[in-house]
């Protein structure tokens, strides 16, 4: 089976999206095969932290990871994840599981909606 695409997503231990990226648990990893199926689960622990500031991006990228599936997520962390070559969906919330079987079936689009949680005392470079 062939490899079309690796898409991450932010997770907490319940098994549902964490909406602020930069504070989850860890990044499950799903490798989606050409006929559009989970074909593989992997899971990368989170160092937990601003997520403009770690090296979460580079080590997604590395994992061959190509779309990140966001709940709340800041534009620090998207340039830093799109210049790793990682597009961000954001708005997505619920099961992981299923929020990956929806995208892999193109029924989830980009909600346009940016985290501004850290807009006060926080600065982004980026």
């Amino acid at each position: 089976m062939t490899i079309k695409m690796k898409i991450a997503v932010p997770a907490k231990a319940d098994g549902q999206i964490d909406n602020h990226f930069g504070h989850c648990e860890s990044y499950k990893v799903f490798a989606i095969s050409n006929e559009s199926t989970i074909s593989e689960v992997d899971e990368i622990k989170s160092s937990q932290g601003c997520g403009c500031k770690s090296n979460i991006a580079g080590v997604l990228a590395a994992n061959g990871v190509s779309v990140l599936l966001a709940g709340g997520i800041g534009n620090g962390a998207i340039n830093v994840l799109n210049k790793a070559g990682i597009n961000v969906i954001r708005g997505c919330e619920g099961n992981i599981t299923e929020i990956v079987k929806q995208y892999a079936a193109g029924r989830i689009i980009d909600s346009g909606e940016v985290c501004h949680h850290h807009d006060d005392g926080h600065v982004c470079s980026h």
